[in-house]
């Protein structure tokens, strides 16, 4: 009897394994796409503290109260606790920890592919919009693959090798006025097809780019100005990507969207740099929001590299009236706030790892 009971037990904890096994060659199905559309916006250095004390200067009004989820991401680089934009924005682009000061590589210096290429990979369209040069970290993270921030011009070169249908930012030098060798990148993207503009040609409320074409707008020369000395492109060219977007392909769309700035004031300890650009940044989401709202099959989400400064806002704060105190002028570790609207938006709740936002877009997208 004990031997049958033996036997009959051996049978069934058997059965699991052999039910699991697939038919050889049988297909194996896609994952379901949740989503046609990604805006990935990013407010590079932003922690809470930085959009309490955008939403309290503005009259406690912020379109951050729009989302109906939010999370916790946990933004520590593979070489440190406190992480930096490349590393940061290479975990939202790639799915990998890696060290500071890496672009699209991974802790061996190999290059790691990034969900900009593999949206182009699957015909989807693509964009950047930026306040920062268009070789920053964040941006560059999503296109290059070098093993140090610091080389812009070897990250502009990057450029000629993606497909990326809608790009704007500063950063014009790094691709015309080259030290390295002397080539005009930006007669290059011309003869490549681009639609290619700039501030000294047309304002950025003017552009009307052409959709069948690729399209590129350079903001400034090196970096562009702040929001308080009148920079106002960041919303309208914004909205202006998305739409161009959904008209390059019928597949969907990836569109990444950075608030570069608010970690400059960071970095400054300049508690009103830090306001002005939160608000420019609030009320981009505002605007992006309106479009995924009437579009219905767009998946935005919010949320930042780090945090900078170890920004607080002191007592003697009004509505209105903010007076802020730092801890540093660097990067802190704390974890960040990650906000999302949308087809798909519930799997951005929880605390996780800022490399699950991109297994989560991933899966949004269903690649």
């Amino acid at each position: 009897m004990k031997k049958l009971l033996i036997c009959a037990l051996a049978t069934l904890l058997c059965l699991p394994v052999f039910s699991q096994k697939k038919a050889k060659g049988a297909p194996v199905s896609p994952p379901a796409r949740i989503a046609k559309n990604i805006i990935l916006l990013i407010g590079d250095g932003m922690g809470l503290t930085h959009i309490s004390a955008g939403m309290y200067f503005n009259n406690n009004q912020s379109n951050f109260e729009r989302f109906p989820v939010a999370g916790l991401q946990k933004a520590y680089s593979a070489s440190d606790l406190i992480t930096d934009s490349a590393a940061g924005a290479t975990a939202f682009a790639s799915g990998i920890k890696t060290y500071n000061g890496a672009i699209g590589v991974n802790t061996d210096s190999m290059p790691v592919k990034t969900i900009l290429e593999e949206a182009e990979e699957r015909g989807l369209a693509t964009g950047m919009v930026v306040t920062s040069t268009l070789t920053h970290a964040t941006p560059a993270s999503f296109v290059a693959h070098v093993r140090n921030r610091k080389f812009d011009e070897e990250i502009a070169t990057f450029f000629l090798k993606t497909e990326i249908d809608f790009l704007a930012g500063g950063g014009k030098k790094f691709f015309e006025q080259r030290a390295a060798d002397g080539r005009n990148l930006y007669q290059e993207l011309k003869d490549k097809g681009y639609q290619v503009s700039d501030f000294a040609q047309k304002n950025a409320s003017s552009l009307a780019p052409d959709p069948s074409k690729n399209f590129i707008y350079f903001s400034a020369d090196a970096d562009p100005a702040k929001a308080s000395e009148g920079r106002t492109y960041l919303a309208p060219l914004s909205v202006l990507a998305a739409n161009h977007l959904k008209k390059r392909s019928e597949k969907g769309f990836f569109l990444m969207i950075e608030g570069s700035q608010i970690d400059w004031g960071g970095h400054a300890n300049e508690s009103d740099y830090i306001v002005s650009e939160v608000v420019d940044f609030d009320q981009t989401i505002g605007k992006v929001l309106d479009f995924a709202a009437a579009d219905g099959e767009t998946l935005v989400i919010v949320t930042a590299d780090h945090e900078t400064g170890g920004y607080a806002i002191s007592p003697g704060s009004e509505l209105g009236k903010i007076r802020g105190a730092f801890t540093t002028t660097g990067h802190t570790a704390q974890m960040i706030p990650v906000f999302a609207f949308g087809p798909g938006a519930e799997l951005f709740a929880g605390v996780y790892e800022n490399t699950a936002i991109y297994t989560k877009m991933k899966q949004v997208l269903g690649f």
